[in-house]
This record gives C-alpha cells, sequence and structure tokens, in this order.
C-alpha cells in the first residue's frame, strides 16, 4: 500500500512566489529519485477555528496563509530509501540552512501516513 508524507507550513503570502520556486525545485528532486507525486495546495477555503483548524495548527500570524503539501511513495520503505537520497542531492543545499527558507520551519507540521483507502 502507498505511502505519504504530509506537510501543513504557515507561508507568509509576500512570499509565496518564493515558497512556488522552492518547491517546484524540491519537487523536480523528489520526483527524479521516486517519488510517485508531489503536491503543493494554498488555502482557499480554510476558516480559523474555534478549537481546531489548519491556521490554528501552525499558528498562523497576520499576513500568512497555510500551505498543505504531500507526498506519495510505493510503501515507507520506497519513502526511506527516497528520502536518503533526496537529503544528500546537492540541489537541495540552499534549502537545508532554515534561516533562507521563505516560511517559519518551527511552525511546520508534518509526518508519516499510511493509505488506508484508495478509491
Amino acid at each position: 500500500m502507498q505511502y505519504v508524507d504530509g506537510f501543513v507550513v504557515p507561508v507568509p503570502k509576500r512570499k509565496l512566489g518564493a515558497y512556488r520556486r522552492m518547491s517546484q525545485k524540491a519537487g523536480r528532486v523528489w520526483r527524479s529519485h521516486g517519488a510517485l507525486e508531489f503536491r503543493e495546495s494554498v488555502a482557499d477555503d480554510v476558516k480559523f477555528g474555534k478549537r481546531t483548524s489548519f491556521p490554528r495548527s501552525v499558528k498562523r500570524k497576520p499576513g500568512e496563509t497555510v500551505v498543505f503539501s504531500w507526498i506519495v511513495y510505493k510503501s515507507r520503505a520506497h519513502r526511506d530509501r527516497v528520502n536518503a537520497k533526496v537529503m544528500k542531492d546537492k540541489r537541495l543545499a540552499g534549502m537545508m540552512d532554515l534561516k533562507a527558507l521563505p516560511f517559519d520551519a518551527k511552525r511546520m507540521i508534518y509526518g508519516g501516513f499510511k493509505i488506508v483507502v484508495d478509491a
């Protein structure tokens, strides 16, 4: 069964262009190492909930939006192999400096998920 890495990231609206360029580059790297899909999506219909919500989950600040992203792999073992190669890829060297990223990586939420329904 396929495996998914999921991410929720707060991105300053003024930095969406830089975020998109970074993501396009990252997507090419992940896909070149075998990821099946690499998707980035920007919040469109995301309310600030009273208790929980995407904006609350990343402590969204004024002037920021939320990006929801995912990468699909054949399996968790495949994900681990792909990510090991990606982390060594020199094309991502500039993205490894957390201070240079166009978002606050400390507020990023991420994790790996087993797919249980594929309809």
